[in-house]
């Protein structure tokens, strides 16, 4: 479907390709507070935390294009339509999305409609999930003795026609991070387990990464399936696999200091 055209005439405004981070609005870049403030329009994802979405000032237009599973708001060339045509009408417009635009944000569909259509733009870039709910988890992704590389990549797209790779993802030394993969975590640990990665590597999904709802539950390969089932478990959520992940027994410091501090809270009510 061809993007609206404004035949004679230039785009007013600008947009901005935001990248919101995980879900901590601290976690946010300077620039990115600085323009989300000023934003006269706002088109916003799912996975963008409610505190985020509370720096929009009220005068902003908000407006959700969220994509979840099963549930769409918008089509990506209803999103590519919107942006356009929100260009020609509004000074700052601010595409919002949860995590880095530029990985498995689409950003980059976006941005060439953009240019399609003549309008200028901005991009911002954010903390992708990834290092986000790892750090936050207290998971090294790489580690000299357990892991000398990292990939990431999505099982949302994976069709019979492009079947990911599995085998690429064995080595021993390896640390996988799958993005919107836990309603196929049963294909996932199949498919590993086929490959050849032992039934024993840790593995860990980490829930609502960098809010004060994150959980992290952790198991091994083989119970990845059960894990992803917990009916606790809350999007979004990441699956991170590879020996870096035992590493959180020791170094996951978020959970730890949130339970110190429920706990606090708790006697000190109690006391009270």
């Amino acid at each position: 479907m061809a993007l609206l055209q404004l035949a004679g005439r230039q785009a007013k405004g600008k947009v901005y390709l935001l990248g919101a981070g995980p879900g901590d609005p601290e976690l946010l870049t300077l620039k990115a507070w600085r323009l989300l403030k000023s934003a006269d329009v706002v088109l916003y994802d799912a996975l963008v935390s409610e505190e985020i979405l509370a720096l929009i000032p009220t005068a902003a237009e908000k407006i959700s294009v969220g994509k979840r599973a099963g549930h769409h708001s918008a089509s990506q060339d209803e999103i590519n339509r919107l942006l356009v045509t929100k260009a020609y009408t509004r000074e700052t417009v601010v595409r919002l999305k949860g995590g880095d635009p530029f990985i498995f944000g689409r950003g980059g569909e976006e941005l060439l409609a953009l240019t399609d259509a003549g309008v200028d733009f901005e991009v911002v870039p954010g903390i992708t999930a990834a290092s986000g709910a790892a750090a936050y988890a207290g998971i090294p992704l790489t580690h000299r003795e357990l892991a000398r590389s990292v990939t990431f990549i999505t099982a949302h797209c994976q069709t019979a026609e492009q079947p990911i790779n599995w085998q690429a993802y064995s080595a021993v030394d390896h640390t996988l991070v799958i993005y919107m993969g836990v309603l196929k975590a049963n294909v996932i640990q199949h498919e590993l387990l086929t490959a050849g990665r032992a039934a024993n590597t840790p593995v860990a999904i980490v829930s609502r990464a960098s809010t004060p709802q994150q959980k992290t539950f952790q198991g091994t390969l083989s119970e990845l399936e059960r894990l992803a089932a917990d009916p606790q478990l809350q999007m979004p959520a990441l699956i991170i696999i590879g020996h870096v992940v035992q590493l959180a027994q020791q170094l996951n410091w978020f959970e730890t200091a949130s339970r110190k501090h429920s706990a606090v809270a708790i006697e000190s009510s109690i006391q009270g």
